[in-house]
């Protein structure tokens, strides 16, 4: 089951609270067009509630419930760190801790949204410094830990996954270095063995030049025994 990350709808509090006394005629243009961005913001309608929302500004700059709600609607069209700048704006102007709280809250939505889990995590620690019992923020200060033990854990098996490869493929590199000192090991082997044979071919062959040799010597010792058991013929005696 997905869980959303709920988020607060100031408007109802400008309508009924922070613009319940009239002002001047300006004052008065500014919330016509802050409360018709209301409306269309309640409509869903957000890019024009922003529209309203920053003529209500350039009549009347500041107000709270105008930066506020402006925030508001660039969260919705997921203009994240514009509706930071609204929040900032607005909190320079809250008057009280209900208020300052709220935007923390709308603050924490906004990183959380912008995956800045870390810093969305404080946002909501800081709205609850102001406003201890508000169940909302406490709920979304619980999906954001969670999301946060979720990616730690993600990180962690990414970083044994991503170990037990390196050492996956420092085996592999072991295992091929071992057969290739095998192979090295066989070649080597088999050079020896070849001269070896070389060896032993000179060595017979050596021994037949030696018995020819021999056998050469003996042909001449039968010749001269021969020639020697011949009579020798004298010269006349003249």
């Amino acid at each position: 089951m997905s869980v959303q990350v709920r988020k607060y709808y100031l408007s109802l509090i400008i309508i009924t609270t922070l613009w319940g006394i009239a002002g001047s005629a300006t004052a008065q243009s500014a919330r016509n067009l802050i409360n018709e961005g209301v409306d269309l913001y309640e409509k869903e309608n957000y890019a024009d509630a922003e529209v309203n929302f920053k003529k209500g500004l350039d009549k009347e700059f500041e107000t709270f419930e105008g930066h506020f709600n402006l925030g508001d609607a660039l969260y919705k069209q997921g203009r994240y760190d514009e509706a930071m700048e609204a929040y900032k704006n607005a909190y320079a102007l809250a008057e009280n801790d209900k208020q300052k709280s709220k935007i923390f809250h709308n603050v924490g939505n906004s990183l959380l949204k912008g995956q800045k889990v870390k810093e969305s995590i404080e946002a909501y620690k800081n709205s609850l410094k102001l406003d201890p019992n508000d169940p909302e923020t406490k709920y979304n200060l619980s999906y954001a830990l969670n999301m946060m033990k979720n990616q730690q854990q993600q990180q962690q098996q990414n970083q044994d996954q991503n170990q037990n490869k390196d050492q996956q493929s420092q085996d592999q590199n072991q295992q091929q270095q071992n057969q290739d000192q095998q192979k090295e090991d066989q070649q080597q082997e088999k050079q020896d063995q070849q001269a070896r044979q070389k060896d032993e071919i000179s060595k017979e062959e050596a021994e037949r030049i030696l018995q020819a040799l021999k056998n050469n010597e003996e042909d001449i010792q039968k010749e001269l025994r021969k020639r020697k058991g011949k009579a020798v013929k004298k010269a006349k005696d003249w």
